[in-house]
């Protein structure tokens, strides 16, 4: 069974465009990363999957379970972390995090004070003195607490300091490791190409890409940077080109024999052949 397993999944907002006949699946046990730049769709596929939104066609299943006939089910069933969190005011981190608990009838205490001391929460203060980073460590707590089969993050670590990321991507690990399933949006590639396994890339509401982060990477193409005067002319295969001052950079899935050629022709006083990053790749992509 898929964790996540989409059909044409469409949402529209009147006449503005939300997420268009998305087709995604996520297989349980997945690390995986939904990538895209703000306004891509990533919200709206997450709140739609958990039933937060209602789908304007299409169909989608989150642990076997129809988002629309079984989403009490599945949010029972589900941590989920949104981009912004907001709690009721007035309230102690502790009682916040009890209630998240209690929701869910489950004695969560032992794990959720590990994970308090982890990423430093002070339990006793209350929410309303909270800065950004502190009230999304609370949420982190609060659905990893209960260690769901899948946990559904929408850009997890904005607000995080350095140090917190990565005792974050710690948790999470554990928790894959454990035999929960990861998938959270993000807009920073390298987390991505970092800790997933699986990735989809997306761009205006539709799915370009997706695929298993290895094969992502494995496009063939390579970074050429150039010291010197150097003319592109007669070289096909050449993307995301870029001259500055003397400096000349592209991606390149040509001929390695004709750029050779080129190159040995050319007054260069440097040449830089590697792999692309992951973000380069995904640029590519959107320019295209």
């Amino acid at each position: 069974m898929n964790a996540i397993e989409t059909e044409k999944l469409t949402k529209t907002y009147g006449s503005s465009r939300g997420i268009t006949e998305l087709k995604l699946t996520v297989s349980s046990g997945d690390f995986f990363g939904f990538i895209g730049p703000n306004g891509a769709g990533k919200s709206t596929t997450i709140r739609t999957l958990l039933g937060l939104i209602s789908p304007t066609s299409g169909s989608a299943k989150v642990l076997g379970l129809d988002i629309v006939s079984q989403k009490n089910e599945i949010l029972s069933r589900v941590g989920y972390l949104p981009s912004e969190i907001n709690f009721t005011s007035g309230m102690k981190v502790s009682d916040v995090i009890k209630y998240s608990a209690d929701l869910r009838h489950k004695n969560c205490k032992d794990i959720s004070d590990v994970l308090c001391e982890r990423l430093g929460i002070d339990t006793g203060k209350k929410v309303d003195d909270l800065s950004l980073g502190n009230r999304k460590k609370v949420g982190i707590v609060c659905a990893v607490q209960h260690e769901p089969e899948l946990l559904i993050l929408d850009e997890p670590t904005s607000g995080l300091d350095p140090l917190m990321q990565r005792e974050f991507f710690d948790i999470l690990t554990e928790q894959n490791k454990n035999g929960s399933t990861i998938f959270f949006s993000s807009h920073i590639l390298s987390e991505v190409q970092n800790h997933c396994r699986s990735a989809a890339f997306i761009r205006d509401g539709r799915i370009i890409v997706s695929d298993k982060v290895e094969k992502l990477e494995e496009t063939g193409a390579k970074k050429v940077t150039l010291s010197g005067g150097f003319d592109t002319d007669g070289l096909s295969g050449i993307n995301d080109l870029k001259i500055e001052n003397d400096v000349t950079s592209f991606l390149y899935k040509g001929d390695v024999r004709l750029l050779l050629k080129k190159l040995a022709e050319s007054n260069l006083s440097n040449v830089n052949i590697t792999e692309p990053s992951l973000e380069e790749i995904f640029m590519n992509y959107y320019e295209g």
